[in-house]
């Protein structure tokens, strides 16, 4: 496996699947290092240096160790039920969410929901949001009233990489915009 392959491996393994590999983690989401090297190492050539590589130059900074470096975790998009400790934080009043043209009629009629997630994914600025609409084929960008809708009770986290988390976004609190790049 390439490098970023190895790297969505690991993704899938820390957010939904650890069985995959016969490890098990913790209620904050933390697995034992040793032990996710060596379900890997099990798959394909891979060690604790790899490991490190891909978690050190992950453009996403999709994951954390503790201090010592014993434990890993995924910093959000868990479909597994983990409490990653996020912290609740006020948002600025207008945030992103970049999605695929195949989902605005559903999010135009039910607002963004998890689905099968935890949480909803939001970003700080446009262009990120751009760039998580192309996953999904021809991206569309909604701005979020994050500022209306925390006034109206709803929470918010940020991931440790910077991603803005909630439980869901009713349609009334997102505009469609048109695409200016």
């Amino acid at each position: 496996m390439t490098k970023n392959e190895t790297s969505k491996f690991i993704a899938l393994i820390l957010r939904h699947k650890p069985e995959t590999i016969g490890i098990t983690l913790d209620e904050h989401g933390w697995a034992n290092v040793e032990e996710l090297v060596a379900g890997i190492a099990k798959q394909q050539a891979f060690d604790r240096d790899m490991l490190e590589e891909i978690v050190r130059t992950d453009s996403k900074m999709r994951y954390s160790f503790n201090e010592d470096h014993t434990l890993i975790r995924a910093n959000q998009g868990h479909s597994i039920p983990v409490d990653v400790e996020l912290e609740e934080k006020t948002p600025p009043d207008i945030l992103w969410h970049g999605t695929g043209e195949k989902y605005v009629s559903s999010i135009n009629a039910q607002g963004l929901i998890p689905k099968s997630r935890l949480y909803v994914h939001l970003s700080a600025d446009y262009d990120t949001a751009v760039k998580v609409g192309s996953r999904h084929g021809k991206p569309v960008v909604y701005t979020v009233a994050t500022g209306d809708m925390q006034k109206a009770g709803y929470q918010f986290y940020q991931s440790v990489n910077g991603v803005w988390l909630t439980k869901r976004v009713p349609a009334e609190f997102l505009k469609k915009i048109e695409q200016t790049k």
